[in-house]
């Protein structure tokens, strides 16, 4: 059965607004750039199985700390504009 993880994500708009950078800070090098937000994590998903694959690979194991074990859950931020 495979191991379900979730990692914490955070992502940032570009300064010139020209799309979105998503970072995972648990896991090392991983950080994926995308038009929109969704564009960006759906990279960042694969960026970051491909990293855990390769510590598996590495014989390194995988971080059980990122072990999911409830419900999933989400943090975001919206802007809103008034006027």
């Amino acid at each position: 059965m495979p191991k379900r993880f979730v990692v914490p994500v955070e992502i940032e708009e570009f300064d010139d607004g020209s799309g979105y950078l998503a970072i995972c800070p648990a896991i090392q090098g991983c950080h994926a750039e995308g038009a929109t937000v969704p564009e960006a994590l759906d990279i960042l998903e694969d960026v970051a199985r491909t990293l855990l694959e390769m510590q598996v690979e590495d014989g390194l194991g995988l971080p059980e700390d990122l072990l999911r074990r409830g419900p999933l859950k989400f943090h975001a931020e919206i802007p809103v504009t008034l006027g």
